[in-house]
């Protein structure tokens, strides 16, 4: 009578032997064998996911708050803006008005329009990439690798929305543009920018390292067992 042979060498045996053991009892010992060496999920891999998910949690903050004030340079007694153009004259307080083509520059009002639907577009796009990655951690079903690449593929793209909103807005206001006149909802734009950039590339790296593992140490039994 065939029985599971002693020793931590089993696997052989399983698949070459899977229809012979039909011995009570050896099935439960192969799997409590195989989860044994079930190679553990390091604490580091959940931190660093944690981190990117927090770093990109801050971008999308930044990137709504500077978007909603929308006042990116200042430059003399004019300060030009996603939504508003807005002067200053004696100290006074401002005065806004949105028609952006008082501000007498070439092209500004249909390429502010452009600008400011790109830049929201990747927040959208960034608060669905988020979205993605907090669920794929909450389920562990074998799709949630899938969903943390979507979800780092969508902040990638956010991040070239964003760029290109920014490169945008700069080429629009080329002879105004000044680097003490930025204001700092546009460096928050910028930092928002970069972390949609860190966020995307660091998730698809650990992505990509985590989905290897799991290729190169299946954790499965054979399909005969």
């Amino acid at each position: 009578m065939p029985s599971c042979p002693p020793g931590e060498d089993f696997r052989p045996w399983i698949t070459a032997s899977s229809q012979r053991c039909w011995q009570p009892g050896c099935g439960a010992v192969a799997q409590k064998l195989l989860a044994q060496r079930r190679p553990r999920r390091s604490f580091s891999d959940p931190s660093i996911r944690a981190l990117i998910i927090l770093c990109a949690s801050l971008a999308v903050v930044l990137s709504s708050l500077s978007i909603c004030d929308g006042h990116w340079l200042l430059a003399d007694d004019r300060l030009f803006g996603l939504w508003h153009f807005c002067t200053t004259s004696n100290q006074a307080e401002l005065h806004c008005l949105r028609d952006l083509r008082q501000a007498h520059v070439p092209g500004l009002a249909s390429g502010m329009a452009v600008a400011r639907s790109v830049a929201t577009l990747a927040v959208v796009v960034a608060i669905f990439g988020l979205e993605l990655l907090m669920v794929s951690q909450v389920s562990e079903d074998p799709r949630s690798w899938h969903r943390w690449a979507v979800g780092s593929a969508l902040f990638l793209l956010a991040f070239i929305l964003s760029f290109g909103g920014l490169l945008s807005f700069l080429t629009l206001l080329r002879n105004q543009v000044t680097l003490m006149g930025l204001t700092l909802t546009f460096w928050s734009e910028f930092t928002a920018s970069f972390l949609f950039f860190l966020s995307a590339v660091s998730g698809l790296h650990v992505n990509s390292i985590s989905r290897t593992d799991s290729l190169t140490h299946p954790w499965g039994l054979p399909a005969e067992f």
